[in-house]
């Protein structure tokens, strides 16, 4: 797993001008937006894709045959990419988490202690986009899985926004709904959440493998 974290590692450096304009673009979003926690998941979400583009050079060239035929395993290639994306993309949430606290601060629109709670429950998401991206691009490739990505997410919104609509059309209040349920702490909440994104994880993982262990190459 080392030889191939140092792989993607390197690779990741002919990307540092893309990346440092990233972080630019992150800075000037938190001195202007006022939801910063569009900043977090915006980060969350850039390294997660870097993650993703590693395993496209990986596909390129019939590169998978290749690296299997070094000592390295199919578990093992996998295990490394679900390491590196929890580095890339946590290092991207770490990063969106300090300067959406810092804008916060600076501008006083939110105290520090919100913000780290921001920062919480947006970890969660982090760790379901890891989830639900590695195993589509593991089982469909690059071009392919972006586009499953898109449809499967066009979905899930179209899903909610007919949820809404149902909702309305029997006359369902939901901010009624939502106020009569049982009162949390958010810390519990995010706590929770955070739970369920690791089990989701180590859930995906697995699959990942099955996938992986089945691919002819």
């Amino acid at each position: 797993m080392k030889g191939l974290l140092i792989k993607d590692i390197r690779l990741m450096k002919n990307m540092k001008n893309s990346m440092l304009l990233i972080v630019v673009i992150a800075v000037g979003m938190g001195a202007y937006i006022k939801d910063a926690s569009f900043i977090i998941t915006y980060l969350a979400l850039i390294g997660a894709t870097f993650t993703t583009s590693t395993m496209s050079y990986d596909e390129f060239d019939n590169g998978y045959a290749f690296l299997l035929s070094l000592p390295v395993t199919r578990k093992g290639y996998v295990l490394e990419k679900y390491t590196f994306g929890l580095l890339l993309s946590g290092g991207g949430w770490l990063l969106g988490s300090v300067i959406a606290a810092v804008a916060g601060v600076v501008r006083n629109t939110s105290p520090l202690s919100d913000s780290l709670m921001m920062s919480m429950v947006m970890l969660p998401f982090a760790l379901l986009l890891l989830s639900v991206l590695f195993p589509i691009h593991m089982k469909f490739g690059g071009e392919k899985g972006r586009i499953i990505m898109i449809i499967a997410m066009g979905l899930f919104f179209a899903a909610i926004v007919l949820g809404v609509k149902l909702a309305e059309s029997m006359h369902i209040d939901l901010d009624a709904a939502l106020e009569k349920l049982p009162a949390m702490k958010t810390e519990a909440v995010a706590v929770s959440a955070i739970v369920i994104g690791v089990v989701i994880l180590l859930l995906s993982c697995r699959i990942s493998i099955g996938i992986m262990n089945k691919k002819e190459f």
